[in-house]
């Protein structure tokens, strides 16, 4: 019995992350765009990638200037990635109307999302037409994180505390409960000491 549906090519690789993705290289140019097409593609060099669409207002910003901030969104900033998503920087400074605060980065010329919990800094190396997307394969050049969500008993980055977001199928969804960690399934469980009888 074949319970499969048969279907013709299309994207469901799904969730992804849903990104805020800051360019412009002065106050007067600063737009964002929502972006769900971008993931990490690279460990060392630190690379990733976004893909944009040749006519939206963002991509000759980016295509011209050769760099961007891919910010990452949460449940506080839900609605602004949203609407970001829906208008054009054409039309509106998304930062004013979102009342978003715009910061240079620290290695590029575009801005950061301060209210962003991670602010990924980036530059361009390549563009590749692939269809109605254009992919820009990009290196990591900096990182801004928010300090509150450094957890110093562990020293570790806890980014769940700022409830990021994904995209699936056109909808909005908050990250569910932790259910294991990289190499749980291999993980050696310790034995337990047994008490000694009295």
């Amino acid at each position: 019995m074949n319970d499969k549906l048969q279907w013709d090519p299309g994207t469901l690789i799904y969730p992804l992350p849903a990104v805020m993705v800051s360019c412009g290289q002065d106050a007067t140019s600063y737009n964002i765009i929502t972006i769900a097409w971008t993931g990490t593609i690279c460990t060392q060099p630190a690379m990733c990638y976004i893909s944009v669409r040749p006519e939206r207002h963002s991509y000759k910003l980016i295509k011209n200037s050769g760099e961007f901030v891919i910010n990452l969104s949460t449940m506080q900033l839900a609605r602004a990635t949203d609407w970001c998503g829906v208008k054009s920087g054409r039309d509106f400074d998304k930062f004013k109307e979102m009342n978003l605060t715009p910061r240079k980065g620290e290695k590029v010329l575009a801005p950061i999302i301060v209210e962003s919990p991670v602010n990924i800094e980036c530059k361009v190396k390549e563009i590749h037409e692939l269809g109605v997307h254009h992919m820009f394969i990009s290196e990591v050049v900096h990182i801004q994180a928010t300090e509150k969500y450094m957890n110093p008993a562990t020293g570790k980055f806890e980014l769940s505390g700022s409830q990021p977001i994904s995209y699936m199928h056109g909808s909005y969804y908050e990250m569910g409960k932790r259910i294991g960690k990289f190499g749980y399934s291999v993980e050696k469980k310790r034995k337990k000491k047994s008490r000694p009888k009295e």
